[in-house]
């Protein structure tokens, strides 16, 4: 792929780069559930891919999700695609090792915050089925930096 200059936009994402270890809780989910999520630059410099997947078989779909940016807006945005077929757009914001992403819809709202100390993240993440009013427990889990 022809150079791109690296998109110095999405700088403050590289304490996440990197393959992690995944243990995690869900409401819905009776045992904790393991995996593996990697954050890594495209080959370009100009966006960070993640990738997503939990062992145990208990209905947690594989993702694959973009996150870029707008620099006249200086704005950022993450596209998401899982093994279920299901495509989400999200807002995103990224602070000194805090990264933050939702999505607003009547449906199925959800937020998500990840903040990274070393070789760990904690992420929390709420769901709300009624355009936010409520918001309940989603997907908690902690990432182990993998050596």
């Amino acid at each position: 792929m022809s150079a791109f200059p690296r998109n110095e936009a999405l700088a403050a994402l590289e304490p996440f780069i990197g393959t992690w270890d995944t243990v995690g809780t869900h409401p819905e989910i009776p045992t904790e559930i393991h995996g593996e999520t990697s954050f890594e630059w495209h080959e370009s410099g100009a966006f960070v891919i993640i990738r997503s997947s939990v062992v145990e078989d208990v209905g947690v779909p594989r993702g694959v999700s973009i996150i870029g940016s707008d620099d006249k807006q200086g704005t950022y945005a993450m596209i998401y695609y899982d093994s279920r077929g299901v495509s989400r757009t999200m807002k995103v914001s990224i602070a000194e090792s805090v990264l933050v992403w939702w999505r607003d819809s009547p449906e199925m709202s959800q937020r998500y915050t990840f903040t990274v100390s070393g070789d760990m993240i904690v992420s929390k993440g709420e769901a709300s089925t009624d355009s936010g009013a409520t918001w309940r427990r989603d997907l908690d889990q902690t990432f182990t930096r993998r050596r």
